[in-house]
């Protein structure tokens, strides 16, 4: 392989402008595909093969007007009166009619004369009730027999006004395929409705898709790139070489999200998906042509030709460079395995971005190092301590060679600290809860959660999560049979512990001959509380008994039901996720390192990084300690399983590229003390600066306004923190130390079956081409470097 980069690196090199004109070309290609092709992200989570799916699909089945749960764009208006005023006196009546009439000219409402509808007038109060209210209550006496009282009762239940008549919601659905189609103009508008009810004295909040808006701001990412550039001018101590690594970074990224929004016109891609693949490709991207940059400056004082230097940077770090991302690769592709469409999504997005910055980093990378020649390093900062000025490799003792120096003198106590340390950081992990995003979720201040609080308040909080049950009566023989056994199924739900409410609308009955209902069942209790999870499984449980008696199956489904399924799915699914990827992983790092020792350590120091990882995550979002979040909640469901993967990847890279150094030294005889020593003064500075890098950039992910991605980005960015900088740059020489010749045996027989894919690059020492090139004066390596 090493041979095989060393030619790419060096082609790409001499022929700079042919491999510039192709990236610009792939550029172009791309940026036309995408404004043709792509469409827009989805907001819905839906696994195919869960209970709720299932029940789902019956329902659309049977009831074909029905639209998918969380597919509709719609907005939902909660209005409450002030504390002990009443919605029909007159000046509060007048304004929410105001509002409805207002909220039918909003732009891109669906059916608005007919849709639209003020529940104050067409379903009035218990007392004096309006005509849908009086209609329904003759539909319950008429369809299931019963008395007065209790159609009132049930159709009060099911009532958008509530039963002091102090709040009621009423709202409205968009003729659009996507949130994301729902202007700013038109949300100007549903602000105006709001305001038209709260001029007059009421609270009035907002829910649904329509109201929320999802862009992929560039505060966050500037912020990244721009603390990565003040770190690769400390590392360089250039004013001309730092540019390098954010330029290719910044074009693999620009292709990856290209290549996104053109998938989106093929498959559904969830909205945090280009998020992630940003987030991954700039950070990878950056730490790739650094190592690749790094090792440049260190082969031109070994070269003839700045062709050649690059060619062996490429044949050599280029080789950690593809041995690393693969990990990545493996790692975030593997997530297929889990069989959770809009996961698998996200990891190939993310996997695909990856193996865009490594193409880039082995090509283009080179061309532009073949762009500025011999002022590549320009722009000296004579105050900084820049790495390989000299050829002169031990004339400096830096910080990071001291560093290690104490590490190998105590490598029991090292140890031993860090693995106690690091235990102790993960035992709030014993606390995580999982999660989807809903508006219960959202920051306080947020009309949204603001909406979920005042209908908890109103209604109660089972309102905000309500259950849906679709029922088959299929197999009963007639009409009547099938309404007598809906009617004995609702009876036994409401007199199931933890149901507040549960009924049938004449609506809700299938018109072919009755052969299905939904029955709508309200929890005592909010939506992601354990009691709501607690009451789905009994439910499930219930239905073979109640099958047996009344010959009605049924599903538990619903918007809340799914959300419980799909975190169920994710949560079941991390540990065998996790032994396939740091199997696989396992697998690689034997053939990259030729040891047992080595990977095995590598693996066991990545599950105590990432406990602690899970550990503090859960202590400051979920537990709330410090105070620093001010709106402590469940993690979101598939972070846990994303992060996992994303850590793992991260923590590959960065024991490839530091270890590979000390195998480098170990395979040239140095003894096994002394190789940690020389490949960590060689890779501590990189790995060091390459970890901060991706610190910055996932930190800078917090100013994001989607609390997952906030999450996601203080994970990442303290994941990298426990395993770059306590796990690969002070753990694993503290091991390898007391491991000494052991950490890099490998039994013959596997040995002779292994590949050689000489990551370390030792068959360029006679590859290495020493004649200049066509341009000998712009390339030649002068003397003095």
């Amino acid at each position: 392989m090493a041979n095989f980069l060393y030619r790419v690196g060096r082609w790409a090199y001499v022929n700079r402008f042919k491999t510039i004109a192709i990236w610009v070309l792939v550029l172009i290609g791309l940026g036309l595909g995408a404004a043709f092709l792509s469409k827009p992200t989805t907001e819905s989570f839906s696994i195919p093969g869960i209970p709720s799916e299932r029940a789902q699909n019956l329902m659309v089945e049977r009831f074909p007007d029905k639209p998918k749960f969380g597919n509709d764009v719609s907005v939902t208006y909660v209005v409450a009166a002030p504390d002990g005023a009443s919605l029909t006196d007159p000046r509060y009546a007048a304004a929410v009619a105001k509002m409805v009439t207002q909220l039918r000219q909003v732009d891109g409402v669906k059916n608005p004369q007919t849709a639209v509808v003020n529940p104050l007038q067409l379903y009035g109060t218990q007392q004096q009730p309006g005509p849908a209210r009086q209609k329904l209550v003759a539909a319950q006496e008429k369809m299931f027999g019963a008395s007065p009282d209790q159609a009132a009762a049930t159709v009060q239940a099911g009532s958008p006004v509530n039963a002091d008549a102090s709040a009621v919601q009423f709202g409205a659905g968009f003729d659009v395929d996507a949130s994301a189609d729902v202007t700013d103009a038109m949300r100007d508008q549903m602000d105006a409705v709001a305001q038209t009810g709260r001029d007059a004295g009421l609270t009035v909040d907002m829910k649904g898709t329509a109201t929320s808006s999802f862009e992929l701001g560039v505060t966050s990412e500037l912020i990244g790139i721009a603390v990565g550039a003040l770190i690769l001018i400390l590392t360089f101590a250039s004013l001309v070489a730092w540019g390098m690594p954010i330029l290719t970074a910044i074009v693999g990224v620009a292709v990856g999200m290209m290549g996104v929004s053109i998938a989106t016109g093929f498959f559904d891609l969830s909205q945090e998906t280009p998020v992630l693949a940003t987030m991954i490709g700039l950070a990878v991207g950056i730490d790739y042509a650094l190592f690749i940059v790094s090792r440049y400056r260190h082969e031109i004082h070994r070269s003839a030709t700045r062709a050649e230097a690059a060619g062996r940077a490429v044949g050599t770090a280029g080789s950690a460079v593809v041995f690393a991302g693969s990990t990545v690769v493996i790692a975030l592709a593997a997530l297929a395995i889990v069989n959770i469409p809009f996961l698998t999504a996200m990891g190939i997005a993310a996997a695909a971005t990856v193996i865009v910055a490594v193409l880039v980093a082995l090509t283009l990378l080179p061309a532009i190092l073949g762009l500025f020649g011999g002022k590549a390093f320009g722009g000296r900062l004579s105050f900084l301590n820049a790495p390989d000025v000299t050829g002169d490799e031990t004339a400096r003792v830096h910080n990071g060679q001291r560093y290690v120096h104490q590490v190998v003198k105590r490598p029991r106590l090292v140890t031993g600290v860090i693995v106690v340390g690091l235990i102790l950081l993960a035992l709030p992990m014993a606390g995580l809860k999982l999660a989807l995003p809903n508006d219960g979720t959202s920051d306080p201040s947020t009309t949204q959660r603001q909406a979920y609080d005042l209908i908890a308040e109103k209604y109660g909080p089972g309102y905000n999560g309500p259950l849906v049950l679709v029922a088959d009566g299929a197999r009963l023989p007639d009409q009547a049979a099938r309404i007598r056994a809906y009617d004995s199924l609702v009876d036994d739900i409401r007199g199931t512990d933890g149901v507040a409410a549960a009924w049938i609308d004449a609506g809700d009955v299938s018109k072919n001959n009755a052969d299905a209902a939904i029955v709508t069942v309200i929890p005592a209790t909010a939506a992601d509380s354990d009691q709501t999870h607690d009451l789905v499984t009994t439910l499930r449980d219930n239905e073979s008994g109640i099958d047996q008696r009344l010959d009605v199956s049924y599903g538990v489904t619903g918007q809340t039901a799914i959300e419980l399924d799909v975190s169920d799915r994710l949560s079941g699914s991390l540990i065998p996720y996790l032994l396939v990827v740091v199997g696989l992983a396992f697998l690689i790092l034997i053939v990259v390192f030729r040891s047992i020792l080595v990977p095995l350590v590598a693996a066991l120091g990545f599950l105590l990084s990432v406990a602690a990882t899970f550990g503090v995550t859960v202590a400051l979002f979920t537990d709330g300690w410090l105070g620093i979040v001010n709106n402590p909640q469940p993690l979101v469901s598939f972070l846990p399983i994303m992060l996992v993967g994303i850590v793992f990847g991260l923590a590959m890279d960065y024991q490839v590229f530091l270890v590979t150094r000390m195998r480098e030294a170990y395979v040239h005889g140095t003894d096994a003390k002394q190789a940690v020593i020389v490949g960590y003064r060689h890779g501590a500075r990189v790995v060091a600066a390459a970890a901060a890098i991706m610190i910055s950039v996932f930190a800078a992910f917090m100013l994001q306004d989607m609390a997952f991605i906030k999450v996601m980005g203080f994970a990442l960015a303290i994941a990298v923190v426990f395993d770059a900088f306590i796990i690969r740059m002070t753990l694993m020489p503290a091991v390898l130390t007391l491991l000494g010749d052991k950490a890099w045996w490998l039994p013959r027989w596997l040995d002779h079956i292994l590949p050689n894919v000489d990551i370390e690059g030792e068959a360029l020492g006679g590859t290495a081409d020493t004649t200049p090139s066509a341009d000998t004066d712009r390339d030649a390596v002068p003397a003095s470097r």
